[in-house]
């Protein structure tokens, strides 16, 4: 850069983003979650930012791209659909293999 600075990057996985929404929204992180179909962007942001998150596998990611990362999702769903469901507890979340 011509200012001899380094840039910062602000978008996903930085979980200022995340934080910044929280403080405009004036909601706690407990109250919060991340979802998104991406291991890499939209659940480690949601990790970095210690809010729950929830990965729909009806996007980028698949069990097997869950597996190849350190961290894991609060929740792994099948699509996008069953969000609705979640806030019932009456949706069938995807189990991890061991």
């Amino acid at each position: 850069a011509a200012s001899g600075f380094g840039c910062y990057y602000l978008g996903k996985p930085n979980p200022f983003m995340i934080q910044s929404a929280l403080d405009r929204l004036e909601v706690g992180r407990e109250k919060a979650c991340m979802v998104g179909d991406r291991m890499n962007t939209d659940i480690q942001a949601g990790v970095e930012a210690t809010v729950d998150t929830v990965l729909v596998l009806s996007g980028i990611s698949t069990m097997n791209t869950v597996l190849q990362y350190s961290f894991r999702p609060s929740t792994i769903l099948h699509t996008v659909g069953d969000i609705a469901s979640l806030c019932t507890d009456k949706v069938d979340s995807v189990e991890l293999p061991h």
